[in-house]
């Protein structure tokens, strides 16, 4: 399969369903190789696999350990019953492309080639999951990191870029893939998704609404309400927030006196806590959560438990408020490490399989780069389009002073 044709397949399969082809990054080579130890929480009534334990080393729904060594649950076991070693090396190859996508679009930015860039690194597990736990007609709705959702949903990753190029106001159409643009502003896709999802329940459709979210975004206003209207009109919407433990700078803990996903329970639906870093479990929580929507049973707060390795975006600096030693602990735990044993263990990939998803993955980056660096300029009267539906006179006086402006450059060129 060509780099071409794998950037817009359209692959938006869920759990079970035939994964694409293989191949390899340098990023999954070696095995994890840390050992994790949790207490039993007790769990919450109602809500299969929540605990009520609470603090840096919590019970989480686990399907694969870090080491890479597959784990049973009664309850989430079944959603993922169906796979295939074929499924597997197809979540391997999202994760492992995703990832190469990522610090392709990193290194751009160093470059000069975007403005900013919100990296994902750590958080692959979490989003590929998910994403392959949707169906073709649930809706997606983003904030700005979710590349892998993208990937999974068949956005073309180069058009996630344009964007943070400054080159469009987002590179593709919502409708086509069901996946909204990404949100800039911090939470308030919730409410869109809140009231998407009351929309299609009231046409009577089946399918259900996702809305991702990080911890920070956790303690807006806009997400309480979206918590509030999703209840009481028991919407079918997920709620996904990845807590990566960093709101920028602001650790989880100064931001919440309990664990994220036992919020819900004061609003009256399930919160369910999964590691982030186990792209099984994350398959599995997100398809329950998804079929208890679609069924009508309402809104559910699911809650990945993962890390943020790199920076939030290009425009910080986590060295100044973290440790290394906090980021080692988590580099361990590393969500393509850990699938990559489990396919070696269980024999289900070979060297061959590894080799080929190497190449692949370079020529994605290669393939990226060109097409960043291809990207047109903008059209420069483009940002006084669409500003009012009907036009208006300050717009009309602020198009012609630029106009005006933008001359004097030529005027300058012909030596005037």
């Amino acid at each position: 399969m060509t780099v071409e044709s794998t950037a817009a397949r359209k692959p938006r399969r869920s759990a079970g369903t035939t994964a694409a082809k293989s191949g390899a990054s340098t990023t999954g080579t070696k095995s994890a190789a840390s050992k994790r130890t949790s207490a039993a929480g007790k769990k919450s009534p109602g809500v299969p696999g929540a605990t009520g334990a609470s603090g840096p080393g919590p019970e989480l729904i686990q399907l694969l350990t870090p080491e890479g060594e597959r784990v049973k649950d009664a309850t989430y076991d079944p959603y993922v019953a169906d796979i295939t070693p074929e499924d597997l090396r197809g979540l391997y190859r999202d994760m492992v492309l995703t990832r190469r996508f990522d610090a392709e679009a990193t290194s751009l930015q160093r470059q000069g080639e975007l403005g900013l860039w919100a990296s994902l690194l750590g958080q692959e597990a979490a989003q590929i999951g998910s994403g392959r736990a949707t169906r073709e007609d649930d809706y997606v709705f983003p904030t700005y990191r979710e590349h892998g959702v993208a990937w999974c949903r068949g956005v073309d990753p180069t058009n996630l870029l344009g964007m943070f190029r400054g080159v469009n106001n987002g590179g593709w159409d919502p409708n086509s893939n069901n996946f909204h643009l990404y949100t800039i502003v911090i939470g308030s896709q919730t409410l869109h998704a809140t009231g998407y999802a009351m929309g299609i329940a009231k046409d009577g459709a089946d399918s259900a609404v996702i809305a991702y979210f990080g911890d920070g975004a956790s303690s807006q206003g806009d997400v309480a309400e979206s918590f509030t209207f999703s209840a009481v009109y028991n919407a079918p919407v997920v709620f996904f927030c990845q807590n990566n433990q960093w709101a920028i700078s602001e650790p989880t803990e100064k931001q919440t006196r309990v664990p994220l996903y036992q919020r819900a329970q004061g609003y009256g639906f399930p919160g369910v806590r999964v590691d982030g870093n186990d792209v099984l479990a994350c398959l599995a929580v997100t398809k329950w959560a998804l079929e208890r929507a679609r069924r009508g049973e309402g809104p559910t707060l699911v809650e990945a438990y993962t890390y943020r390795m790199g920076a939030h975006t290009t425009s910080d600096d986590p060295t100044k408020y973290r440790a290394d030693e906090e980021r080692e602990s988590w580099e361990a735990k590393d969500p393509i490490l850990r699938l990559r044993a489990y396919l070696e263990a269980s024999n289900h990939a070979d060297e061959g399989f590894f080799a080929e998803l190497e190449a692949e993955s370079e020529a994605l980056g290669k393939r990226v780069r060109e097409v960043v660096r291809a990207m047109p300029d903008p059209d420069h009267f483009a940002i006084f389009e669409n500003v009012y539906a009907d036009g208006h006179a300050l717009v009309d006086e602020e198009r012609a002073q630029f106009a005006a402006y933008q001359a004097s450059f030529a005027d300058e060129g012909e030596g005037k």
